[in-house]
């Protein structure tokens, strides 16, 4: 007898009441066991790849730190996104007496988890790089004696996403502080940081699609 629309309400019933789901449910109501779990599965996918391919520690190195950087890009990215798609727009259409919970609270967790998002992705870009080869090239956008196509394109994204990590720590940081009252200032001063950061963090996603097309495309078009 297939399974009817029915049987998942009863699942979802018990799920929420842990009655026999408990295990999963004291995971997934726990963000660092959900986390923890999630890196436990990502280790069995490892073993899975050392019994079935064997161990190449050169090559493992670089799927590793190529691993991180997506994990850092996804988490730097998507709250980028989220801002500027979620939290900018809907501003206006939240209640006054709501909107000290936004920056008080979700802003300031956002923001942290948002700059060393950034930080950890280039960091692990640039180690990526230098593991690869092609760091130098990169950087000379490819115009270097041993310089190719493919080291232009990712050079491109390189430096694109540079510009985005600098306006963070840089631009968007030191205003969000103004803005969220850890750094003392008038109301005046408030607002022209906030005006900075939305266009440094418009700005930045603007350049979010050009630098992922660059990096995609330096990986599967060249």
């Amino acid at each position: 007898m297939p399974w009817m629309p029915q049987d998942l309400v009863v699942f979802c019933r018990k799920f929420e009441s842990n009655e026999g789901y408990g295990d999963m449910a004291g995971i997934l109501t726990d963000l660092n066991r959900t986390v923890i779990a999630g890196f436990i599965l990502a280790a069995i996918l490892f073993i899975l790849y050392y019994a079935t391919q064997g161990y190449s520690g050169a090559e493992f190195g670089v799927f590793f730190f190529r691993w991180l950087h997506v994990l850092s890009g996804v988490m730097w990215i998507g709250l980028l996104w989220y801002f500027n798609f979620v939290q900018i727009p809907s501003m206006p259409k939240i209640p006054d007496d709501q909107k000290p919970a936004i920056g008080k609270v979700i802003a300031p967790a956002a923001l942290f988890w948002f700059r060393w998002g950034a930080m950890a992705t280039i960091i692990t870009g640039l180690i990526l790089g230098m593991m690869n080869g092609y760091l130098v090239d990169a950087i000379l956008l490819g115009q270097g004696s041993e310089g190719t196509a493919k080291d232009t394109m990712i050079g491109i994204g390189m430096w694109l996403g540079t510009i985005m990590w600098a306006n963070v720590w840089f631009v968007i940081w030191p205003n969000q502080k103004r803005v969220l009252g850890m750094v003392e200032a008038t109301a005046e001063e408030k607002a022209a940081s906030a005006r900075t950061a939305m266009l440094f963090s418009r700005t930045n996603t603007l350049l979010s699609f050009p630098m992922l097309f660059a990096m995609v495309s330096a990986q599967n078009l060249y």
